[in-house]
């Protein structure tokens, strides 16, 4: 199985317990791919994410699996030669649009996953990754929310949520999408710029079932629960945050305790990595 993660060095903890979650729920190899890059734009820094936690990651995996790997790939002069300049100053950090720069290095495979550092599995994925994907460029769930308000088609619901991604990198390569929608992001500005240009741009897009993009509430279904932000009505409306390294709130406010076996785990790594 092919997965790409793509940020930099404030991705670390999300990637760590992804990780460890994939690892716990497949016995098949992991190859996992680590997008980074270290950029200076004006008064941002990006750095990018350390070779001391892949290369812990990598060990770590091998152990189970001697055919598992995770690699990191320096994106720097890719985003350099084509950054997305109108969405350079907006909230949405530059390492997120960085999946988009996927089909120029050769050495990712056709099929991959990509997934959010804040995606947390709880099951086999199997089906998921394995699924036919002759004729489509990427595979997805609908955002929870962007569902009923962004569309193509005002009769059919069709905006995913770009934080659980099948690709289809061969025929990605072959329709152009992410070139189109690299172009997309440095001329025009957008919320949500590479979700916005995905969704605008890709012409074959295959829905799959919410279980393998849960973001709002655990169901027994669930296959990857992603962290994102939610409406809560009670005892007022207000958005709500917690991302899988914030303990406590995962515990406190979410009243979550599906994952304290790799939280648990987390820890421990982290704490030996970071001394």
């Amino acid at each position: 199985m092919n997965i790409l993660y793509c940020g930099d060095k404030n991705i670390e903890d999300g990637l760590v317990i992804s990780v460890l979650s994939l690892q716990k729920h497949t016995s098949e190899p992991l190859n996992v791919f680590v997008m980074t890059m270290d950029l200076t734009w004006k008064t941002r820094q990006v750095l990018p994410v350390s070779r001391e936690t892949v290369s812990y990651l990598d060990s770590r995996l091998r152990k189970q699996n001697e055919k598992s790997s995770v690699v990191l790939i320096d994106a720097t002069e890719l985003f350099r030669a084509a950054p997305p300049l109108a969405n350079m100053e907006t909230r949405f950090t530059p390492c997120c649009m960085l999946r988009l720069y996927a089909d120029q290095v050769p050495e990712l495979p056709d099929r991959i996953l990509y997934l959010d550092n804040d995606v947390v599995c709880r099951k086999d994925f199997g089906d998921f990754y394995h699924q036919e994907l002759s004729g489509w460029e990427l595979a997805g769930a609908l955002d929870y929310y962007g569902k009923w308000f962004f569309r193509n088609n005002l009769l059919h619901m069709d905006y995913l949520n770009s934080g659980v991604l099948l690709l289809n990198l061969a025929h990605i390569r072959e329709t152009g999408l992410f070139a189109r929608c690299r172009t997309l992001c440095s001329e025009k500005k957008m919320f949500m710029p590479d979700q916005s240009a995905i969704n605008q741009l890709a012409a074959q897009k295959k829905l799959c079932g919410r279980a393998y993009n849960e973001q709002r509430r655990l169901h027994k279904e669930t296959v990857f629960q992603h962290f994102t932000t939610s409406f809560r009505f009670f005892p007022w409306l207000h958005t709500l945050t917690v991302k899988p390294w914030q303990i406590d709130q995962v515990h406190e406010k979410l009243n979550l305790h599906e994952y304290d076996d790799i939280l648990q785990e987390y820890t421990a790594v982290m704490a030996e990595l970071r001394g």
